[in-house]
């Protein structure tokens, strides 16, 4: 933009013309503006080194950090970005000072009960060093900011400008890392655990990098349909919806349709523990894996790759009819051409009668059904005869497809209920940071705007 706003303006007095250039934000003499942002961090050894999180720095051309001395007077120094890790929300950075510098510890958040004392400290809407009190509210928070949440939830007071700054305990050690309010609610804010934080930030000390293991598979939560359609005693563990060709988990031999229930003798609840599990343990290291398969446990022993965030996807044709009975769909084989994932398998979705589970399920056109209750579909005659014994008799029936816009997944839909259970497979898009940059040390001023967490949502490991 440039000048008066429109066309139609031309001729106005110089008053008028100014009085709408002042809405335009762009008078002829414009210059460029230096945005500016605060966030808080905290110092962790004596030579510099300052955590804070990843969306304070995120962008910035220049990072300062305003020190407070033992007299009380401020000090900034430029501070140079060691590394980050977007997918935690953590940064590291490093100053240098004349003197050591005083630095806090980190704590075991493992070992924090519900209900303790905790302290905030930051610099909320850029008013200063400012230390709220609360309690330990809840811990594995997930608030779908990113893959790996597992947030401790405070009612110690955090604003815009707290963020990074440390949550400490009684003992005066950190535990978590503010990170994440929710805007509309009243004492709720957020803190990476220190268990998690103190991983992350060794790497990016030693690597400026964070590494982290890879099975290659889409996973979903179980719930208490998919735990009855695959013979679970409870609904545990994490559902393995596709395995990735050429990837770990399938040169170690797991299947579609696996649910992982421990990891190096860690109990696996859900998906996210299971990402998190894989994630923690180094690539080319071997993890264990107790997983439940055709109604019983099995092990399973994969050597791990590196975490990247590709994902696959299918395409879909178009044609001729049959229908499938119950569930209102219409299917027809795939073509050579078409079945271009698992030759001989599966069954293109031509049709959906609206009203019926199959829309309730969201299931479309051009959907492929590779497998239903995980056995492998190769003719509609199959499919129906699945729908009409197995799935009848079971109650649900659990439908593998491949989409276009997303990697493989499962839908679940209870046959002969009103209500079809949400859709469990959900792309994952990282956010651009959660929380606004909050905001001990020290503020960290940067060339970046706030931000507020906003829910986004198939997790991949």
């Amino acid at each position: 933009r440039g000048g008066m706003p429109s066309e139609m303006f031309r001729g106005l007095p110089p008053e008028f013309e100014r009085f709408f250039e002042q809405f335009e934000g762009n008078s002829r003499n414009a210059k460029p503006r230096t945005q500016r942002s605060l966030g808080t961090g905290f110092l962790i050894s004596s030579d510099g080194y300052i955590v804070t999180n990843n969306h304070v720095v995120a962008g910035a051309d220049t990072v300062l950090v305003n020190l407070q001395g033992s007299t009380g007077k401020e000090h900034s120094l430029k501070a140079q970005v060691i590394g980050t890790d977007e997918e935690t929300d953590i940064a590291l950075l490093k100053v240098k000072a004349d003197a050591p510098l005083p630095f806090l510890n980190f704590g075991n958040s493992d070992k924090m009960e519900v209900g303790e004392w905790v302290l905030a400290i930051g610099n909320p809407f850029g008013l200063g060093h400012t230390v709220t009190a609360g309690i330990l509210s809840a811990k594995g928070r997930n608030i779908q900011s990113g893959p790996f949440d597992n947030f401790l939830q405070t009612d110690a007071s955090i604003n815009p400008g707290n963020s990074g700054g440390p949550l400490i305990n009684m003992e005066g050690k950190v535990i978590g890392i503010n990170t994440a309010i929710i805007a509309s609610g009243q004492g709720i804010g957020f803190a990476i655990p220190s268990s998690m934080a103190e991983r992350i930030v060794n790497q990016l000390k030693q690597d400026k990098k964070v590494s982290r293991g890879w099975i290659g598979v889409t996973i979903q939560d179980v719930d208490e349909n998919t735990a009855k359609a695959l013979g679970l005693p409870e609904a545990t563990g994490a559902l393995i919806g596709s395995v990735m060709p050429d990837e770990p988990a399938a040169k170690g031999g797991m299947k579609d349709g696996d649910v992982v229930l421990e990891v190096n003798g860690q109990k696996i609840d859900d998906s996210s523990a299971l990402l998190r599990a894989i994630a923690t343990e180094a690539p080319g290291s071997k993890v264990n894996m107790v997983v439940w398969r055709d109604g019983e446990r099995k092990n399973i022993t994969v050597q791990l790759g590196e975490r990247n965030l590709k994902a696959s996807s299918g395409k879909s044709g178009s044609a001729v009819e049959q229908d499938a009975p119950s569930i209102g769909l219409s299917v027809r084989p795939l073509t050579k051409e078409e079945a271009h994932v698992k030759p001989g398998t599966g069954l293109l979705i031509v049709g959906v009668e609206p009203g019926k589970l199959a829309a309730e399920a969201e299931l479309r056109e051009g959907d492929i059904i590779l497998s239903a209750n995980l056995k492998p579909i190769k003719s509609v005659e199959e499919f129906s005869k699945i729908i009409r014994e197995d799935a009848k008799k079971r109650g649900v029936v659990m439908l593998q497809l491949q989409r276009q816009d997303r990697a493989d997944e499962l839908v679940r839909l209870a046959l002969g209920a009103q209500e079809i259970s949400q859709r469990i497979g959900h792309k994952y898009v990282p956010s651009i940071g959660c929380g606004a940059p909050f905001g001990v040390l020290q503020d960290v001023r940067v060339g970046s705007d706030d931000h507020i967490c906003a829910p986004v949502g198939q997790r991949l490991s």
